[in-house]
Order: C-alpha cells, then structure tokens, then sequence
C-alpha cells in the first residue's frame, strides 16, 4: 500500500508542491475521513495533475459548548483510506503552523449568511471556518478546492468570502453522499448508538416530505416547512434547532417559492448535532 506523503509543515509542503508541476486540487478536511470526503478526493483527481488533502481540526471553529477535545482524531487510519485512490499529499499541520505565533487575524463574515441557521445558532463558528480556509488557502495555493453541499452554508459563506477578497480559488461544489437509507455521511454520525442512528433518518424523510410537496406545486413556505416540521416532531427524542425553506444564495427565510428554494435543518440527538439540507423546485419554475 502507498501511503500519501505526510507533511506537517508549510516549508516542507510548500518544498513538495514547487517541485511538481500542474493544478492542485485541494480538499480541506478535520479528519475522521468517510466515504463523502473519499468522493471529493476523487473529483480532484479527476480533475487535477496533483492532490492535497489537510486534516486540520481548526479550534476557532468551536462554541463553548462544543467539545474541540474529542472531536476524532485517527491520522493513521485517514492516511491509509486515502492509499487506494492515487497520489495525493496528506497535509497534517499542527495549530502552531496555522495559527503562528502573533496571528491576530480573523475574517469577518457579514451579511444574512452571517446571520441565520447555522451562525445564528453557532455564533463565532463561520468566523473560525472563513480565517482557516483564507489561511488554508494561502499555505496550498490551489487552482481549484473541493467542497461537500452537505454543509451549504458553509460553502456559500467561503464562495463569498473568495469573491470579496479576490481569491484566484476555483471551488467545486459537490453532492451530499449519503448512507443506504438516507442519512448524510457526516463524521459524527459514528457517535450515534443503533437507536439514535435510525432516528437520526428523521431528517432526510423531512426535507424528502418538504421536496415531495413542492413537486407537487406547493409554493407556500411555510406549508412546506410544516410538512417537514411533522417528520421531525414524530422522532422521539430528535430535538429541532431549525428547519427552513431560504433562498438558496441568501438563506433568508422564504414566504413563497419562485423557482429554486433550499430547506435546511439542524436537530440533535443527545449531545450530537446533525445538519442536512435539499433543494427544492416547484414545477414549471425551473
């Protein structure tokens, strides 16, 4: 097996990278790799002469009431899921790298994707994930970084990012991937016992029940959040931090659907929290 070269330093990464030639695909990463991510690197192979892949769990991303200290950790076997799928850089820098000495910098984001869902409920988190990709960005120099839709709101908040500051970043969006019965492939989702983890299906049925609804022809919002709202609320110990129909470049909260909308939910099971999000499109709206 050929494991990816470990790197844990911008000097030394920065040495491997200037001696190869052609694109780089990157694909930032907290680690505890699963099969979405193993998708995304896929793509970058595809589409570039070389591969990047950081595992970097960025602690400026944290709530107060998020535990950074066990979030999982396992480098070793991360390394070796990416064996099989070609040559590529495991870049595994230590927070020190990020975040030298005197960094006193963060990106500010603004707006309603400042705002709602997500940054509502996690105040800071968007900030932290803005100033590690800017800072990611410039350590790897990608032509092109690939990016999964299961967290939306996070690409929409970094594709603004990249457009306000000018940076040369083309960034992929790609597909959810997702488990056989429905549930998004996300790190967490091992922290799930058998009973919480069929629960945890209740969100997918949900935006399924929202998608099912608007094909039909249904344009009233809130209509189509309540038929999603009625999923959730019959999942017995499933607690519902949101769940949305917004506009898709926005996320402000719609009363009717022109054309494309996005629903989006966060619930928790227990002390782990799960987000997903489907597009919507009413017929003839296209």
């Amino acid at each position: 097996m050929n494991l990816p070269p470990l790197v844990r330093s911008s000097r030394n990464l920065g040495r491997l990278l200037r001696a190869g030639r052609g694109s780089i695909g990157f694909v930032p990463t907290m680690g505890a790799l699963h099969a979405g991510h193993l998708s995304l690197v896929r793509r970058a192979r595809r589409e570039n002469a070389r591969v990047v892949v950081s595992v970097f769990v960025n602690p400026t991303q944290f709530g107060q009431r998020e535990d950074f200290a066990k979030y999982p950790r396992d480098l070793a076997a991360d390394r070796r899921l990416l064996a099989p799928l070609g040559p590529s850089i495991l870049f595994a820098p230590g927070v020190g790298e990020v975040y030298p000495r005197g960094f006193d910098t963060t990106v500010r984001v603004g707006g309603s994707l400042g705002r709602v869902l997500e940054a509502a409920w996690r105040p800071g988190h968007f900030e932290g994930v803005a100033t590690v990709v800017a800072r990611l960005f410039a350590l790897v120099a990608p032509r092109r970084a690939y990016f999964g839709l299961k967290d939306y709101q996070q690409f929409l908040v970094i594709r603004r990012m990249c457009l306000d500051l000018g940076l040369p970043v083309e960034l992929v969006p790609c597909p959810t991937v997702r488990e056989t019965d429905g549930l998004a492939m996300s790190s967490r989702n091992r922290r799930l016992d058998a009973r919480r983890r069929f629960l945890a299906t209740a969100l997918v049925r949900a935006l399924l029940a929202s998608a099912a609804l608007a094909g039909q022809g249904e344009r009233s919002a809130p209509r189509l959040k309540a038929a999603g709202m009625r999923v959730l609320r019959a999942a017995p110990g499933l607690k519902v931090q949101y769940f949305e129909v917004a506009d898709p470049e926005t996320l402000l909260p719609l009363r009717r659907v022109r054309g494309r909308a996005m629903a989006l939910t966060a619930c928790t099971l227990g002390r782990v929290r799960l987000i997903d999000n489907i597009s919507l499109m009413v017929p003839g709206h296209a």
